[in-house]
């Protein structure tokens, strides 16, 4: 039966009161914490340069009917470190973002993002943040333990963390080591894959190969958490700095929960050249994969020069009360589910 049907909507029921708990619960935790509430425009000029991010596209017309064309947002990330560049320091938002060639019991095409970053923190306080959403998720929902199917973990307890490289080398691959000359050596890798019985696909990339290793091994080895998983390869973090521990790694760091990833943060990169070049070589990743690119957004190229040290988060709001509500899809949290 469909969603709107009085029965399925009887069942779902308690999963969206909580969903309303969980969001006051959030909203008051960062209030409390000093942040101000900030609310982006859905429709950009640029919806992210990732090579794998797919968006919706739409064409506006102003008073004179010159179109434009534009975007919904893959994430307010954008406008967001506009607004630090602005003056504001310690921001967050919920916010609905659009994803297209995205579905399943883990996704969506289009869902609620929390958002928020730190000016002048590091990134490693972004991790006691999220100890602390998981927490405030639990308390709100009145669960002692997240859950997704049949996999369990503490919000209580604080999450072990780990990096790609020592997760990799639990595997038998060196990550590190395919990344010590001026471009990743892929065939290094797709050597190091072979011998662990992963088969690399006709002519992966150093990238699609960290990709396979990352489903097929490490992420179904992390147990049910929660965990971060920290220091991901540059290669993999076009928005974050470098690490001055290891320049091979980047300040990123994903946690995960019950198995499911809930949330991606970055120490954030500000040097606008780096930035650019990163987001060209992925856009002409993507031309060459899918036959299409997407426009850089000028103005955040320009704001990055005026943007102070940051880190930020994204989180994944639906994921989050899925898990906390135990239920067994995204779609039962997300009071009406896209179409």
């Amino acid at each position: 039966m469909t969603w709107w049907h009085r029965d399925t909507h009887a069942d779902r029921r308690p999963a969206l009161m909580a969903r309303g708990r969980i969001l006051a619960a959030i909203r008051r935790w960062f209030e409390d914490q000093g942040f101000v509430e900030v609310d982006p425009a859905y429709l950009v000029v640029s919806p992210g340069n990732e090579t794998h991010l797919h968006a919706f596209e739409t064409v506006a017309m102003d008073d004179s009917l010159t179109p434009r064309r534009r975007y919904l947002h893959t994430s307010p990330e954008f406008a967001m470190k506009k607004l630090l560049a602005a003056g504001e320091e310690k921001i967050f938002t919920l916010s609905r973002v659009w994803r297209n060639r995205e579905g399943g019991p883990r996704h969506a095409v289009e869902f609620t993002m929390l958002e928020w970053y730190r000016a002048g923190d590091g990134y490693e306080v972004l991790m006691e943040d999220c100890a602390a959403l998981m927490r405030v998720a639990a308390e709100a929902s009145g669960v002692t333990e997240l859950r997704h199917r049949d996999v369990v973990c503490d919000p209580f307890a604080g999450p072990r963390r780990t990096t790609l490289q020592a997760e990799a080398m639990r595997h038998g691959v060196d990550l590190l080591a395919t990344l010590d000359g001026p471009v990743p050596d892929a065939a290094a890798l797709a050597a190091q894959l072979a011998a662990i019985g992963i088969a690399p696909g006709a002519g992966d990339s150093w990238s699609d190969l960290f990709s396979r290793l990352l489903t097929a091994r490490i992420e179904p080895g992390l147990g049910s958490g929660p965990v971060i998983l920290d220091a991901y390869p540059a290669p993999e973090a076009a928005l974050a700095r470098r690490s001055a521990q290891d320049p091979r790694t980047a300040e990123r760091f994903e946690l995960f929960a019950c198995g499911v990833e809930l949330a991606n943060a970055f120490g954030e990169l500000t040097d606008p050249a780096e930035q650019r070049a990163r987001f060209e070589a992925d856009m002409d990743q993507k031309e060459a994969i899918y036959g299409t690119r997407y426009p850089l957004d000028e103005e955040l190229l320009a704001a990055l020069a005026g943007m102070p040290p940051a880190a930020g988060c994204a989180l994944g709001f639906d994921r989050l009360v899925m898990l906390a509500t135990h239920a067994p899809r995204l779609s039962d949290v997300q009071w009406t589910p896209p179409a």
